[in-house]
């Protein structure tokens, strides 16, 4: 009876802990306010998340990336200022936010306006089906081996060429100052574009994927001054766009026949045919797979062929 009556007031030690529980339980959830969900709070959170998506995807694609990220650094240097009671710069701080707000409108003011004319033309359907466009790469092999087919022809003959080819960040807002061309990219059709008295040679090729998307396209001019005297308008053009994009451009030198890559704000001159190839099979963004497989045929047939070649 000892052991029966121990057992009755451990269960009922248990029980009451449990009531106890339950009762904390429900007095938590009854603070929380939680609201009843209707289609309309779906259909509200799935529209802000589809607009905040494709804020995020413009931010990304045009100069105010680089802009978020200066912004991130002046919040983080903020919220340090506040944890150490800085006051003066607290004070500052509110009072430059309109200030701020307008000068960020004003120095975005060609991105936003592409952004409300790409939202006009938009085809929403098509962009969810392409989600998948890149899974083989940013542009084919076929596309890379004709750029250098037409590089190196054009620098027999010395005939200048600047070729962009689009990486992450989109270039529409240079591709708006040329002629719009949008053909699938052959080495002829780069060199009657670039061929001297005609009207698209003058100016840059954009190439986006496997297009050539528009020619005749002016640039921003790199004030590099550690940059050789000797290197003209051309070069500096293509070092120009690589300081203020992801994207990479081969110059053809007019005057030597040469072949340049300009990436990131870095001139390569003087390249072969294997080191041009290699710079642009550097941005293609093929699977890692497909590169390992790539280039252990590279190197099982790959020295045979420059033989040949040579």
């Amino acid at each position: 009876m000892g052991v029966n009556g121990n057992q009755k007031l451990t269960q009922k030690a248990g029980d009451g802990e449990m009531e106890q529980l339950n009762s904390w339980i429900g007095v938590y959830l009854a603070r929380l306010h939680m609201p009843t969900m209707h289609w309309n709070d779906v259909a509200e959170i799935a529209i802000l998340t589809f607009v905040l998506y494709h804020i995020l995807v413009w931010i990304k694609n045009t100069r105010a990336w680089a802009l978020l990220k200066g912004v991130i650094v002046i919040l983080v240097f903020i919220v340090i200022a506040a944890f150490c009671k800085m006051n003066t710069i607290l004070w500052i701080v509110p009072n430059i936010i309109s200030i701020a707000a307008t000068a960020f409108v004003v120095v975005l003011q060609p991105e936003l306006r592409a952004a409300l004319e790409e939202l006009g033309r938009k085809n929403f359907v098509a962009s969810i089906l392409d989600s998948n466009k890149r899974e083989t790469g940013r542009f084919s092999d076929r596309t890379v081996n004709e750029i250098v087919k037409a590089s190196f022809e054009m620098g027999k003959v010395k005939t200048g060429a600047l070729i962009v080819i689009e990486h992450e960040q989109s270039l529409k807002e240079y591709e708006r100052t040329g002629i719009d061309v949008d053909g699938i990219i052959s080495s002829q059709l780069l060199i009657n574009i670039f061929e001297h008295n005609t009207p698209l040679h003058d100016g840059a090729v954009i190439v986006r994927g496997n297009r050539v998307v528009s020619a005749t396209c002016y640039l921003p001019l790199s004030d590099n001054m550690a940059l050789s005297k000797d290197l003209g308008t051309r070069h500096r053009a293509g070092v120009g766009i690589s300081e203020v994009t992801d994207s990479l451009t081969v110059i053809v030198s007019e005057e030597t026949g040469k072949i340049s890559v300009a990436y990131g704000g870095a001139l390569e001159r003087g390249l072969d045919a294997a080191r041009l190839k290699e710079r642009l099979l550097e941005i293609q963004d093929k699977p890692v797979e497909e590169k390992k497989r790539k280039l252990f045929k590279g190197k099982s047939i790959g020295k045979a062929g420059v033989k040949n070649e040579e």
